[in-house]
């Protein structure tokens, strides 16, 4: 392993969470470089501030799942750690390729990773842990689901099985729509394969939070509880998002909760897995609702969220490369692992379109200027550079976010940077927080 400022790291992905993943392992006095692939136009040059250079590198690969690729390159610029970022080559199994050549790569094995990439599996999987999570049935075959929907009613949440980016979660109002539902996921395949099986689950009511833990197999490091925010609209209207911004610590997630969950959710989860002799190494995320009777899984994440990574990235007072390596070695100490006493938060600022058809090429403007604002750090998703200028290329174009001394004003320096950005069609919410700000839950 290089030693000190000597180390190169490769970061797999092209979102926010990446960007964010990369400055953060910049940071590390033991990292030399971070070569970001694919990247954005974000991703091509660290800032002043940072110990090591970052850039984006493009990597021709077969398809999605061609490991051999970036297992060249990794061994082609001398790469000491990989971390993946985006779910869909965890689930195909990039960490098990790298390890097979013998290559450190941070994430779960893809027998892990089947808590995050068939829905199915991880209901199964907490029932027989004796997690809490809400009830439900999952089908194959829509004529089925029909039928039970007929039974239930409408009052449920509809989830594509399957990686569905985040959009294969549906809550309808009635029962239109909740056939509409069923049609476009079993029937017209709107998510491709992720919605061969199809997940009815009883709707629960109370407060969601998010929670993820950094694990090395056998213990969980929790980071700060998040909130985040899918609908597209102020107010939690219009359709579900990737995330259209979050926020960090979330005061509802109380000290006391916080270990009741790792105790009901987080060891019990790791625990099964190493009995099964597929220890769990990587970020664990679990999505909860805070019941009236209790905290509920709704659904585990087998990676940094996004944008929940923008959030809590900024907030980690150590050594991220030093606490990933940690991981890996089975190693995580508690000390390796700490937070600032200061919150996040995080704004996303979406293309024209999105979600159902984000518009790509606009001109971004206004970077420098929301740079420059204390406390507030822009990290780049969907965009490219085209002739010298930052233009959109993605759904999710930015996300701006600000680091203050409590929610609220991290909030009001993340506001002040989008104020300063501007593309056309841009769209943000403009309530990120505000329950939080306004000291509710």
């Amino acid at each position: 392993m290089a030693g000190h400022n000597n180390a190169t790291v490769l970061v797999i992905g092209s979102g926010g969470r990446e960007h964010a993943l990369a400055d953060a392992l910049a940071r590390s006095p033991r990292v030399r470089q971070v070569l970001v692939c694919p990247g954005n136009a974000g991703t091509h040059a660290a800032t002043a501030d940072r110990l090591a250079a970052i850039e984006s590198i493009a990597v021709e690969t077969a398809g999605s799942d061609d490991f051999a690729s970036l297992i060249a390159c990794a061994r082609a610029h001398q790469v000491d750690l990989t971390v993946v970022g985006p779910e869909a080559p965890l689930a195909a199994g990039i960490v098990d390729a790298f390890a097979a050549a013998g290559l450190r790569c941070f994430g779960p094995s893809a027998a892990c990773a089947r808590l995050e990439s068939s829905k199915a599996f991880a209901k199964a999987f907490m029932a027989a842990a004796g997690i809490p999570t809400p009830h439900c049935r999952v089908f194959d075959d829509v004529a089925a689901a029909r039928v039970y929907l007929g039974r239930v009613g409408p009052r449920v949440v509809i989830k594509a099985s399957g990686l569905a980016a985040g959009k294969g979660v549906l809550l309808p109002e009635d029962v239109a729509e909740a056939e509409q539902a069923l049609t476009r996921l079993m029937v017209e395949r709107q998510h491709g394969s992720a919605g061969e099986q199809v997940l009815i689950e009883e709707r629960v009511d109370g407060v969601e939070a998010s929670l993820l833990a950094l694990c090395d197999g056998t213990r969980a490091h929790l980071l700060p509880a998040a909130q985040d925010h899918k609908r597209l609209r102020d107010g939690d209207r219009g359709p579900n998002t990737g995330g259209m911004g979050a926020y960090a610590p979330a005061a509802v997630v109380t000290p006391e909760l916080q270990r009741l969950i790792e105790r009901q959710v987080f060891q019990p989860t790791l625990d099964r897995l190493r009995a099964a002799g597929t220890p769990y190494v990587g970020v664990l995320y679990a999505g909860l609702m805070l019941t009236a009777t209790g905290p509920q899984v709704l659904e585990f994440n087998c990676r940094l969220g996004d944008p929940e990574a923008q959030a809590l990235l900024p907030l980690l007072d150590c050594d991220l490369f030093d606490a990933l390596l940690a991981c890996l070695n089975g190693a995580l100490a508690p000390d390796l692992v700490r937070t600032l006493p200061a919150a996040a938060a995080t704004v996303v600022l979406a293309a024209a379109g999105y979600p159902d058809a984000p518009r790509r090429g606009d001109v971004v403007h206004g970077l420098a200027a929301a740079a420059q604002v204390p406390g507030v750090t822009v990290y780049h998703a969907g965009t490219s550079l085209q002739d010298g200028a930052v233009v959109t290329a993605g759904g999710r174009v930015l996300a701006v976010t600000g680091v203050g001394s409590d929610v609220q004003q991290a909030l009001a320096r993340a506001y002040l940077g989008v104020g300063c950005i501007r593309f056309d069609g841009m769209q943000y919410r403009h309530d990120i927080g505000a329950h939080a700000a306004s000291g509710l839950p």
